[in-house]
């Protein structure tokens, strides 16, 4: 099980783009690192059995984030009721990789589907949902940036659920030490997952998703 890598966010930012749509993961050749917060007794199976079930649901649509703080804004650093346990899920990157392909905007996008009929049809045909947010700094702030988040159901759900989820590690300790600094205003001692942006190498993919061309640091 590979260690999640943490390194100053202060550093990471400056290379960060500014702005545009651009998913920022931890990765590998082989991984991706994406997460979610649940409830303890969610958090606590996963861990353990180092897979999804007991109380989780396979009929829900459930998401996921490959970015570190857009999580961190949506389950208030682990402060959130419901969402106490912070999981760090090391998944396959062809698994990763089949999510991105086979997304649908979770709004009607004209450019993409021509008319609201054809992006319906295109929605119930997909297990994947795919939403763009404004990414968050540290304390919350919107950002220019945008941040990807995947909605998965049915067979994809499942194949996320235990075939393509390497490892799962509970960050919750992690994650509430890191958000004392923030509140202390130290955010030069801040520590995040190391992120860079991630590669989609079919350029149709790359279009539809409506990503930004990667910064030339990236290519």
């Amino acid at each position: 099980m590979r260690t999640l890598e943490f390194e100053p966010y202060r550093e990471q930012r400056a290379r960060w783009p500014d702005a545009g749509r651009h998913i920022l993961a931890q990765f590998d050749d082989e991984s991706v690192v994406v997460y979610q917060a649940y409830r303890p007794e969610i958090g606590e199976f996963a861990v353990t059995h180092q897979r999804f079930g007991g109380p989780w649901s396979f009929s829900r649509m459930s998401w996921i984030k490959p970015n570190f703080l857009w999580m961190m804004y949506r389950c208030g650093w682990a402060s959130k009721p419901g969402q106490e346990v912070v999981l760090a899920v090391r998944m396959r990157r062809a698994g990763f990789d089949a999510l991105l392909a086979a997304a649908v905007h979770s709004s009607y996008v004209p450019e993409l589907y021509g008319d609201q009929a054809s992006w319906k049809a295109a929605v119930k045909r997909s297990d994947v949902r795919l939403q763009w947010d404004p990414d968050h700094d540290p304390h919350g702030a919107k950002q220019t940036r945008r941040a990807i988040q995947l909605g998965l159901r049915g067979p994809t759900l499942a194949s996320y659920a235990e075939p393509w989820a390497l490892s799962i590690t509970d960050i919750s300790a992690r994650v509430r030490a890191e958000h004392a600094r923030v509140r202390a205003g130290q955010l030069d001692e801040l520590s995040t997952p190391r992120e860079r942006v991630y590669p989609v190498q079919d350029p149709d993919v790359a279009r539809r998703l409506g990503l930004a061309p990667p910064p030339a640091s990236a290519r």
